[in-house]
């Protein structure tokens, strides 16, 4: 099922690449088959995972390269079961949205597709060299998609930048892998995530090694996500993007970083020094994230860029999580990865019908528009009150997991900071709310809400941000034992995560 789940897309884009072009309806259907054959498998997993266990499940492993030690080998455990299935969900999502592309269809379908099978696949890698391979995949098509189906006078100018600050993070997270590889002697030698883990935990790395290893991991993992202050790629980067594009960018594939720092970088740090050292940066950089960027986001009138450094804020939750090394804090920042992805893809994907209908997302052109758009402009509220952690949604289970996790393992003005952001986005995602949707109805183009097929895609991105907010045992539940798996290898006290 697994295997599944990586290859539909991947079959289904070179199938895609025989069909002539001219032969849009067809491709548009294969396109949705595909990701949604994918969903319903990521359903099917979740719902089969069995939870209170450490152990990865439905694993898949075929030898590659032997000599290097490279294998096929794909599973699940707590950490990346929700990461799987949010992505599975954005990239149908993301299928169902991109009736807004009019121009080479064909290439746009192959390269979505691409992306989606590249992203579950990274996800769901326990090869090192599979993990890189797969986000590599993925990432390719972003570069494309953006300089062919951008939009925006910065279209060229954020291709080039998010080319650079990508490409630039991907290649110093791959110095740090095979810095990490070559560590291990040459008869035990081997790219399987746990069996390095493992062997790290009987003979550990070096400080030496770990005060050089783990920062490049660190960073490179970080440039890809956004830390600050490295991120401002980003807000220009999904506001020139396209909208399916932005939404599995934004939501999914951004969280590869966080993902990569959680299951291979966390694990190999069992020096106190380079515990301290490095993860008090780590807390200290996040305070630019969340902090920063919700004031840059305060400051915003294109509703892209405000929703583009909140994304960004979001992030730093995460960072924090995991600089907190408790068991509460990471199952708040796998939490908030899965959350922040749903959130992410449900608000690029109704800005983007906006963009497409009114012409504009310049909020000083727009208002009122609750009265002409009642189903977006209703998601899109919902949206944004999640966005300011709103109880009832999913990012509020994270970020107050992430808060308690870190109250007594960082400094006080890190979590100060933090619980301060949560003020500043409340004010920014309140005050677009008013100025976007309420008020003088605008003069803009002509608008209508959306059709019974339109809504699809908002109301399974909102459903599922609702059922986790009120119901999250479905995902802690599976999340704590792996987590605690990684706190014991790292050799620190687990607590329970308060039920």
């Amino acid at each position: 099922m697994l295997t599944a789940i990586v290859i539909v897309p991947l079959i289904t884009a070179l199938l895609l690449a025989l069909i002539p072009r001219n032969f849009r309806f067809v491709m548009r259907l294969l396109s949705l088959a595909a990701t949604l054959v994918t969903l319903v498998l990521a359903v099917f997993l979740l719902l089969r995972f069995e939870t209170g266990s450490a152990d990865y499940q439905f694993v898949v492993q075929r030898s590659w390269v032997e000599s290097l030690g490279i294998s096929f080998y794909l599973g699940v455990d707590g950490i990346n079961i929700g990461l799987v299935f949010m992505a599975a969900l954005v990239g149908f999502a993301a299928a169902c949205v991109s009736w807004e592309i009019k121009h080479h269809e064909k290439e746009f379908y192959v390269l979505l597709l691409v992306m989606t099978g590249g992203i579950i696949g990274a996800f769901a890698s326990l090869d090192l060299f599979l993990f890189y391979f797969f986000h590599e995949l993925a990432l390719v098509p972003t570069f494309i998609m953006i300089g062919l189906w951008g939009r925006g006078e910065q279209k060229n100018f954020a291709t080039f930048q998010i080319t650079l600050y990508l490409s630039l993070g991907a290649l110093i997270a791959l110095v740090g892998l095979i810095a990490l590889y070559v560590q291990m002697p040459a008869p035990v030698r081997t790219f399987e995530i746990p069996r390095i883990i493992a062997y790290f935990q009987t003979a550990p790395l070096a400080a030496s090694a770990q005060h050089w290893i783990f920062p490049l991991l660190m960073f490179g993992f970080g440039i890809l996500v956004s830390l600050w202050p490295f991120h401002t790629w980003a807000p220009i980067g999904y506001t020139a993007a396209p909208s399916a594009t932005a939404m599995l960018h934004a939501g999914v594939l951004k969280k590869f970083g966080l993902y990569g720092l959680i299951r291979v970088a966390l694990p190999i740090i069992s020096d106190d020094a380079v515990r301290k050292q490095w993860l008090w940066v780590l807390a200290l950089l996040c305070l630019g994230n969340i902090v920063y960027c919700g004031w840059v986001a305060m400051r915003q009138r294109d509703l892209n860029l405000l929703i583009g450094n909140s994304s960004v804020a979001h992030m730093g939750f995460v960072f924090l999580g995991i600089a907190s090394l408790s068991v509460i804090g990471i199952t708040g920042a796998v939490m908030v990865m899965v959350a922040h992805g749903l959130l992410a893809a449900l608000t690029f994907g109704l800005t983007g019908y906006l963009y497409n209908h009114a012409g504009t997302l310049d909020m000083d052109n727009l208002g009122g528009l609750l009265k002409k758009l009642p189903f977006i402009g209703t998601v899109m509220i919902m949206a944004m009150f999640a966005g300011c952690g709103l109880p009832g949604f999913a990012n509020f289970v994270g970020e107050v997991l992430v808060l308690f996790g870190s109250w007594k393992t960082l400094p006080w003005f890190v979590v100060a900071g933090a619980w301060g952001a949560l003020v500043i986005g409340a004010i920014y995602m309140l005050r677009a709310v008013r100025d976007v949707w309420h008020g003088e109805v605008a003069e803009t183009a002509t608008v209508q809400d959306a059709s019974a097929w339109r809504k699809v895609p908002f109301v399974l991105l909102l459903a599922a941000l609702i059922i986790v907010g009120v119901w999250p045992r479905v995902l802690t539940d599976k999340i704590e034992p792996s987590v605690k798996r990684i706190v014991t290898v790292a050799g620190l006290p687990t607590v329970a995560v308060v039920k």
